[in-house]
């Protein structure tokens, strides 16, 4: 609406109102969520993203995801137990679900379905598994209004369209008819299936810290958002998957990039391990707080390292890095152990390992003596493997190093970051949350939000206008 001005004449517009940080991205994924900004914390592995993490996002009327990867049974049942203690009934949680062997998928979801998790942040994927069909339809029913409506709400993390294109389509035909005939799904859910696709939300995962593709966002979300609106007449339930960014994102500027980019939602993750309620040692939060954006490396995946995945992880004053891409290197290069130069065995066992191959070795080989012993078989069998199972078991270790806070082996910490928190560090130098132990999930959510938010409401208002230059 346009008013007259009484003093000068011209009409000029009534200024409006800026978006506010509830108003940001999509209201069904607030809805949906029952949360207050189209905004969650991602999982971080073996509990990184911890109960205390989880329970104050939830407590803040946010959501956020338990880092459930690489947990035995027994510490996943305990962590559920303790969240829903920690948040009791209504608040909103999630919990990973990661790739992984599909006995341990299968026992994930186990528990997730005994506990009653409505959510999971599904990671990892390169393909559509029966666990993951399994939790997605138990429970799907007809609605009155002649939708089928599932229970189990997935946020799927996807560096690649292909794997996105799983998720936007519905459970494969030959797995639901597996998982019927086996009783793990009943009947009346396997005639739903087809009428429902594998995921509520669709999240670009770019340039992040720990497992990387490392696409730029300004490339992969509109590829996403492209995707689900040309799948969206073939399957009409894919017209409701909100698709979302994470990468990169650890502050207002990024998180208003990504809203102008058309993301429904935001999900954050190296920035949340750098606070108090973060599940690493203190020793590692340390490092972290003092990282700037280029003070990442790329390194082999320990838990795809014969496949050449890649991960983020943090550089500045750790020798991990190097001392990760030399073996993969050696092991890239050789065919055994044996056929290491004595100059270079020596260095690796010495320098990098600490301990000799055949005492590596026999360790590997008595933790999978019992719980998979075709491990250890395949391994005797096949040299290079066994190379791979030593050196892999130097990655295992410096991930515990890291989370222990092992300030003996302070150099050799491994530890998932990407780029976003080094912004987020130079964003908070010389104020109170300068420091770690002053920062908090939530808060740093309503620092990213309500910044976002600004910044967008001030790109919207009008330009002031120029001043006539002076007559000469």
């Amino acid at each position: 609406m346009l008013s007259p001005d009484a003093t000068s004449g011209p009409r000029a517009a009534v200024p409006r109102p800026g978006p506010r940080p509830e108003d940001l991205g999509s209201a069904d994924f607030r809805a949906d969520h029952g949360v207050a900004y189209a905004y969650a914390s991602g999982s971080m592995y073996k509990a990184i993203a911890s109960v205390e993490l989880v329970v104050r996002m939830g407590r803040a009327g946010l959501l956020g995801y338990f880092g459930a990867g690489g947990l035995a049974p027994d510490e996943l049942d305990a962590g559920l137990r303790r969240i829903r203690a920690g948040l009791g009934a209504g608040r909103p949680f999630g919990v990973n679900l990661l790739a992984s062997r599909p006995d341990r998928e299968e026992r994930t979801v186990d528990a997730l379905l005994a506990h009653g998790v409505e959510r999971i942040e599904a990671a990892s994927f390169v393909r559509i598994t029966p666990a993951l069909v399994r939790y997605r339809l138990t429970g799907a029913r007809l609605a009155a209004d002649g939708t089928v409506r599932t229970p189990h709400r997935i946020l799927a993390k996807v560096s690649r369209q292909e794997v996105a294109r799983a998720f936007l389509s519905a459970p494969p035909p030959a797995m639901v008819r597996e998982l019927a005939a086996a009783g793990r799904i009943s009947e009346r859910e396997a005639r739903l299936a087809p009428s429902v696709v594998m995921c509520d939300d669709l999240c670009a995962e770019a340039d992040s810290g720990g497992h990387t593709d490392q696409r730029p966002l300004t490339a992969l979300l509109p590829a996403l958002l492209a995707l689900r609106d040309r799948e969206a007449p073939d399957t009409p339930a894919a017209r409701r998957v909100r698709v979302g960014a994470a990468g990169g994102i650890g502050t207002p500027e990024g998180a208003a990039a990504a809203f102008v980019m058309g993301a429904d939602f935001v999900l954050t993750g190296s920035v949340n391990q750098c606070t108090v309620e973060a599940g690493t040692s203190d020793a590692a939060k340390d490092l972290l707080q003092r990282a700037e954006v280029q003070d990442t490396a790329l390194v082999p995946a320990g838990d795809m390292f014969e496949l050449g995945a890649r991960a983020q992880v943090l550089r500045r004053g750790l020798f991990f890095p190097a001392r990760a891409n030399k073996l993969y290197e050696l092991w890239l290069r050789h065919g055994s152990l044996e056929d290491l130069d004595p100059a270079t065995a020596d260095h690796v066992q010495r320098r990098i390992l600490g301990r000799t191959f055949d005492e590596v070795w026999e360790e590997v080989r008595a933790r999978y003596a019992t719980t998979r012993p075709s491990v250890v078989e395949r391994a005797e069998a096949d040299p290079k493997r066994r190379m791979a199972l030593v050196f892999t078991w130097y990655f295992a270790r410096a991930t515990r190093a890291a989370m222990e806070g092992d300030t003996d082996r302070r150099v050799d910490f491994q530890i998932p970051c990407g780029p976003a928190l080094g912004a987020l560090n130079e964003r908070l130098r010389g104020t109170d949350r300068e420091d770690w132990r002053a920062r908090h999930p939530d808060d740093l959510a309503r620092l990213i939000m309500t910044g976002a938010a600004e910044l967008l409401a001030r790109a919207a208002r009008p330009a002031a206008p120029r001043r006539p230059h002076a007559a000469a």
